[in-house]
């Protein structure tokens, strides 16, 4: 997948309208109007929606007679998530020494304490 690809997708789900539909078009294949329906948009606002959706490979639009039904296309959704996760090495390693860290910290401020509990009891 090239940088442009990724640019795109992160793009098109950058917008929580977009997302929203993608989160509904998980559950299975929608018409315009039912995808319209959670919304305070018109059908041409969603269209475009679905337009931003279809250039970045989100999803895809079929053809049923008068039904024109959009279904979820995972691939580029997994290209984006196997990039993000090439970073998951970084974030758990940041958060361990994090956690190595405050461990530490609470680890002394209890023996700091303890040594001024035990300083005024003399």
């Amino acid at each position: 997948m090239t940088t442009d690809q990724l640019s795109i997708t992160f793009a098109a789900l950058a917008d929580p309208t977009r997302r929203a539909i993608l989160s509904r078009l998980s559950a299975g294949e929608a018409s315009v109007t039912e995808l319209a329906k959670p919304f305070d948009l018109s059908l041409p606002g969603i269209s475009k929606h679905l337009k931003v959706l279809q250039r970045a490979g989100l999803i895809r639009q079929s053809r049923k007679a008068q039904w024109r039904p959009c279904r979820l296309d995972g691939a580029r959704l997994k290209e984006a998530a196997d990039w993000v996760g090439e970073y998951r090495q970084f974030w758990d390693e940041s958060f361990e020494r994090l956690d190595e860290y405050l461990a530490t910290v609470q680890k002394e401020e209890t023996h700091d304490s303890e040594s001024r509990d035990n300083d005024g009891k003399n």
